[in-house]
């Protein structure tokens, strides 16, 4: 075992924090929701919306039952409301495609909606325990600092999965854990910001702390600022028609106090063209879709 992991297992097995999908007995399911949810969002947030996702929606059948608006009123105020869109259509392909069972095959994982190279590697490496390189925004920053001495990680790659393959170990349950534990060691200590160097369990084999800590650029993309934003309005949009779903509202009277009346219609086209919201006689509401999953045809 390369000399990383070793030392990041080690380290992991004795600081990990103590999440819901890292318990034992947890399903493919809730770790798949649990992905979906954690996209650009703090574990703080997810936690109570994760629980009371599945409490709601226990498997993958269950939410498929449902309508999409129903999806969308749940997620709440998680951000990025296409995600549940996307879980909603997921789980009516495992359904249909699966029999209500998360696949295990990275490429059959890849073909459902709103899944990608991270969050299908996820759920194979932590739901199935198999033997794949899982690579996030915490995973990158170790790498660049760790192997590069890059202050930040260049733009994602290809090279990403490359590098942490050569450094998985052999057995199956170590890689997941070594997995496991660079997210975690880029989440809790080689932080962006604020870095505790101090307390990194592999300080003395990082090439950034080596050279002296250079500042390499940071080109990351930038988010632009929430507040006066057009994701503000389709926030204040959505928010109206979760409270009173199914019901519809004129459109005159969405976000009606929003200064910007160009900006605030611009945010509701946005809305219909996402698929998030449906307009129909001047009245809006959230997705209706299907409300049987014996309407929802089969995909090859």
């Amino acid at each position: 075992m390369h000399p990383l992991a070793s030392d990041l297992n080690e380290w992991f097995r004795h600081n990990a924090r103590d999440l819901p999908w890292r318990r034992p007995g947890v399903g493919a399911w809730a770790i798949l929701v649990s992905e979906f949810m954690l996209q650009q969002t703090p574990v703080a947030r997810v936690i109570p919306h994760l629980e009371a996702w599945l409490e709601r929606w226990p498997t993958p059948a269950d939410l498929a039952e449902a309508s999409p608006a129903e999806a969308v009123t749940q997620w709440a105020n998680l951000g990025y409301p296409r995600r549940a869109l996307w879980l909603h259509r997921a789980a009516e392909e495992i359904t249909t495609r699966h029999g209500g069972v998360v696949p295990r095959d990275v490429d059959d994982l890849l073909a459902l909606t709103g899944i990608g190279d991270y969050t299908a590697r996820a759920v194979a490496v932590f739901a199935y325990g198999d033997r794949h390189p899982v690579v996030d925004t915490n995973t990158r920053r170790v790498l660049a600092r760790v192997i590069d001495a890059r202050s930040q990680p260049g733009p994602p790659s290809r090279r990403d999965l490359d590098a942490m393959a050569a450094l998985l170990p052999a057995e199956r349950a170590d890689a997941a854990l070594f997995n496991a534990a660079t997210m975690e060691l880029g989440a809790t200590v080689c932080t962006a910001r604020a870095p505790r160097c101090d307390a990194c369990p592999i300080a003395q084999k990082c090439a950034w702390r080596a050279a002296g800590y250079p500042d390499t650029g940071d080109r990351r993309p930038r988010q632009a600022t929430y507040e006066g934003s057009d994701r503000q309005v389709r926030g204040l949009v959505l928010r109206a028609l979760r409270q009173v779903a199914p019901s519809p509202v004129a459109a005159e009277d969405l976000a009606p106090d929003w200064p910007d009346r160009g900006q605030r219609d611009r945010a509701i086209d946005s809305l219909i063209a996402d698929g998030l919201i449906e307009l129909e006689d001047g009245a809006a509401c959230l997705p209706r879709g299907r409300r049987s999953l014996s309407e929802v045809p089969a995909t090859p």
